[in-house]
């Protein structure tokens, strides 16, 4: 079978779009074939700052003839149905259509329509230029009068199949079988036959188009000149990509800048190095102590070696490097006391006030969480105050990133307890699901107190308010904030009693005062502060599922947990889960499942027939039945058992407790007839089924679980 070979040339496309555009082309192309029934093989996209490539294997000669057959309307049926089945099946007259009999139905219409194959050319001629024109770019550009629109000026158009060109033509520009190679090195047409040829012929003219080899051989490069100077290259994946992006033929260099510069931390040297220019950093193996060299790549070989290259680099790094040093010197002359006061003067958000006054909250949720971390409650509520200082200073304003480190570095200058400076730092993690989460056994209860103060007080805020995610968007990044607070209490196994905290922070009752909320904040009429704590636990709940089932846990699991009431203790939670999944796994809690079920079932039918609950409590005097007597023994053991462990989180031995009901309710439904033709029987052994159900809801709703 023949091969399809496309490539869009273009003006450079922007790194951060390469990738993504590449892999929309292979499927949007791939996807509109298959669909006009070409069974093509493989495909492989590829992308450099100026073209995106595809490759396609196995492509047939065309598409197969289709023979389809379309039922139509009975015979006789109104004029306006049998016109729109003319219409729909392309037939000029009823008389083009057969009549079939059916004995039930009576007479109807059939069309059978043949549609001819099509030739692979005329099909991706006409797949690629409807993906080009519907092309989803995050931003694109028109040039010239036309209308068509790309994310530069599209400059020529590869399109072969088997060697052969495909005739085509997208906004002026007519597919051919020749192309260019690298800007200043290849910059001359020539011509290809397949892939093999294109991706050989390009790297003879100074073009590496696969990505993933170019970044390889910049960290390659830039690792063997770190060696050279005995220094050690600091990794940057999502810079490594970004400069594989910039670049056909990647040349790495080495810089230095003025070691006066490196009394400014280095995270603001790397920052200011990465964002403007690009450029890796260099570190001192043995200290691990920034050096003042940088590594820098070239989409050229120069001829001087790259010695201008490298002196044009320099420039521009230190007037970078000077306006770093410029915002920390300034910065240390502001106490971040005085940094705070002008957080008065930024809004947080309309409906929630100044950053100021959020401090303010998150200084007294911090205070009352404290003592669940075992974090001074003081140095909790100094950190808070703290917090979100940095804001203001010239280094954050220039680098929004360095957030909260730059707030540890002011904080440690001014002479700050290390715990509360480190909080400063560490209470916007984790900022992600790969995040690192501050821990109680490294030393961070401070920071863990303020971090849970930060994510919680913006929850209750955002739902105080009714800015509640939705499935389509989530501009707040709540989701984020609520997996934060789940990662850093289960992972510290915290007690942290949510509903409690929720409304304590936002008041109890229509008219209760809230401190740091503005006095215009009104709660939704539902419930008020007790509805929000509910609908926020509900969307924890919901959080939680999500983490535990990258974890492998169950999600009904944790709604039998969480429909027992009252559940907001996360960590608790998850091991209550991780205690019934378990369980739930061995033959006894196998069976045990299987038999509560089977009890709920005939208590719901019966239920439902007599219109009436059989919930309470059962006559000893009327189990007649040696097995009904185990089964109600069983039962009141069952139930002070496992009450006692679950009030010393003994989970295990709640199980256990449990696994000893697994036998008499089997001999129950083995031996027993529940419906016994004595009314008062019956009436019993319901009561007593209704009891399997409350003995196991100690634990967990059954009903919830799968199985």
């Amino acid at each position: 079978m023949a091969e399809l070979l496309l490539e869009l040339f273009s003006e450079e496309i922007p790194s951060r779009m390469q990738a993504r555009a590449a892999e929309d082309l292979k499927r949007l192309v791939t996807e509109g074939l298959r669909a006009a029934g070409l069974a093509i093989g493989d495909a492989h996209s590829f992308a450099t700052p100026r073209r995106l490539t595809l490759a396609v294997e196995d492509v047939p000669e065309g598409s197969p003839a289709v023979s389809e057959e379309r039922k139509g309307p009975r015979v006789g049926a109104p004029e306006q149905a049998v016109a729109g089945f003319l219409k729909s099946a392309g037939l000029a007259s009823l008389s083009d259509a057969e009549i079939v009999h059916d004995e039930k139905k009576g007479d109807y219409y059939i069309a059978r329509i043949e549609k001819p194959g099509r030739a692979a050319t005329a099909i991706v001629a006409d797949v690629v230029a409807g993906v080009l024109a519907k092309f989803p770019w995050p931003k694109s550009m028109r040039w010239g009068s036309d209308t068509f629109q790309w994310i530069r000026p599209l400059k020529s158009i590869v399109c072969l199949i088997d060697g052969a060109v495909v005739p085509l033509e997208v906004a002026g520009v007519t597919a051919g079988n020749a192309t260019r190679g690298h800007r200043f090195h290849g910059n001359v047409l020539f011509e290809v036959t397949g892939f093999e040829d294109y991706a050989e012929k390009l790297a003879g003219h100074a073009v590496m188009l696969n990505a993933d080899e170019r970044a390889e051989e910049i960290k390659e490069q830039a690792a063997a000149l770190a060696d050279k100077a005995k220094l050690e290259l600091i990794e940057d994946e999502a810079l490594l990509a970004e400069n594989a992006g910039l670049t056909e033929w990647p040349v790495v260099l080495m810089g230095s800048f003025d070691e006066s510069f490196l009394d400014v931390p280095a995270e603001c040297l790397m920052t200011s190095m990465k964002m403007h220019q690009k450029c890796f950093a260099l570190r001192d193996p043995a200290t691990k102590k920034l050096a003042n060299r940088f590594i820098l790549v070239s989409n050229l070989t120069a001829t001087d070696g790259g010695a201008q290259i490298v002196s044009g680099n320099e420039k521009v790094i230190r007037a970078r490097l000077s306006d770093a040093k410029f915002f920390w010197e300034q910065d240390l002359k502001r106490p971040l006391d005085e940094m705070a006061i002008s957080l008065r003067g930024i809004t947080f958000h309309e409906k929630l006030g100044t950053q100021a006054e959020r401090v303010e909250r998150i200084k007294e949720l911090a205070f009352q969480i404290a003592g669940a971390v075992d974090a001074d409650p003081q140095d909790a509520r100094r950190a808070a105050e703290l917090s979100k200082a940095d804001l203001v200073s010239g280094m954050v304003g220039e680098f929004p990133e360095l957030q909260g480190l730059m707030g540890r570095y002011y904080a440690e200058h001014a002479g700050a307890k290390p715990e509360i400076a480190r909080a400063i730092e560490l209470h916007y993690k984790p900022k992600g699901p790969t995040d690192i989460v501050p821990k109680e056994d490294e030393g961070d209860a401070v920071a863990i107190a303020v971090a849970l103060a930060d994510k919680l007080d913006t929850l209750v805020g955002f739902w105080a308010i009714d800015e509640k995610p939705t499935g389509s968007g989530d501009p707040y990044q709540l989701r984020r904030a609520a997996l934060g607070v789940i990662r850093i209490v289960i992972e510290n196994d915290l007690r942290v009693p949510l509903v409690k905290v929720i409304r304590d922070h936002l008041g109890d009752g229509a008219d209760a005062k809230r401190p740091g909320f503005p006095p215009t904040l009104t709660l939704p009429q539902k419930g008020g502060g007790n509805g929000v704590a509910a609908d926020l636990l509900s969307f924890f709940a919901d959080r939680l599922k999500v983490y535990l089932k990258d974890k492998g846990a169950r999600h009904d699991l944790i709604d039998a947990v969480f429909s027992l009431g009252g559940q907001d203790d996360l960590a608790l939670i998850v091991r209550r889960v991780e205690a019934l999944g378990e369980f739930l796994k061995t033959d006894d809690g196998a069976n045990l499942l299987a038999g509560v079920k089977r009890a709920s079932n005939i208590l719901a039918i019966e239920e439902k027939k007599d219109k009436t609950s059989y919930a309470g409590g059962y006559d000893l005097k009327l189990l007649r039945e040696n097995e009904e007597l185990a089964l109600a023994a069983a039962i009141e053991g069952v139930k002070q058992d496992t009450v006692a462990a679950l009030n010393v989180e003994n989970f295990k031995g709640a199980m256990n407790a449990l696994a000893e009901l697994r036998a008499p309710v089997d001999a129950f439904f083995e031996k027993v007839t529940v419906n016994a033709p004595d009314p008062a029987l019956r009436d019993n052994r319901l009561k007593l089924l209704s009891e399997i159900r409350a003995a196991t809801l100690t634990v967990a709703d059954f009903s919830k679980i799968a199985g």
